[in-house]
């Protein structure tokens, strides 16, 4: 049987043995990077922000329980929003709520996580998202890029599973017209 994500990090935790930690860098950085960057629309920042996230994971201050309905890649998406938070409310000097974080997805050509959008239809559909409310955006990158499901995407943008559930589905009809607008296929997505 494969060892979960979240019993490397217990190991982690337990052994402090920097090759545990390494394997979770490596297989989520680039993921991260691209979500992060999203948030704050800096790459350096989303760099700098995703380092930051590991680094609380190195430190153990937050510690991971496995459950059913919260992954260690949900747990771990949702300590890089608070990190993103923290960040846009010591630049802004103001308080923002979570509605207030939008997520801004530039051209990915000018990025580096190019690398980890390969296939041609997911660039159509990381163009697409790019013209869509921030809302809708940040949970479809989520569901599409990230594979996660709506119970885990409600964690992590601490929204109810029926809000995350209403997002997803106004979101599709959003991203079906600009699919749609830009000549590509809805029906790889539709899901």
């Amino acid at each position: 049987m494969t060892e979960t994500d979240g019993q490397i990090y217990t190991r982690f935790l337990s052994e402090k043995d920097p090759d545990d930690l390494g394997v979770l860098f490596e297989k989520y950085r680039n993921g991260l990077m691209l979500f992060l960057f999203g948030i704050v629309g800096d790459s350096d920042d989303a760099e700098e922000l995703m380092m930051d996230t590991f680094a609380v994971l190195a430190s153990g201050t937050c510690r991971y329980i496995e459950r059913k309905e919260a992954t260690f890649k949900t747990w771990l998406f949702a300590i890089a929003k608070n990190q993103a938070r923290q960040f846009l409310r010591k630049k802004s000097r103001f308080v923002m709520s979570d509605d207030d974080i939008d997520v801004d997805i530039k051209d990915p050509g000018e990025q580096p996580e190019t690398a980890l959008i390969q296939s041609e239809s997911k660039r159509e559909l990381f163009n697409a998202l790019e013209k869509i409310d921030p809302q809708y955006r940040q949970v479809l990158y989520l569901m599409y890029f990230e594979d996660l499901k709506p119970e885990q995407i409600s964690r992590v943008i601490k929204k109810s599973v029926k809000q995350t559930y209403n997002l997803s589905a106004r979101g599709k009809a959003a991203l079906r017209r600009e699919l749609e607008r830009m000549g590509s296929s809805w029906e790889t997505w539709d899901t």
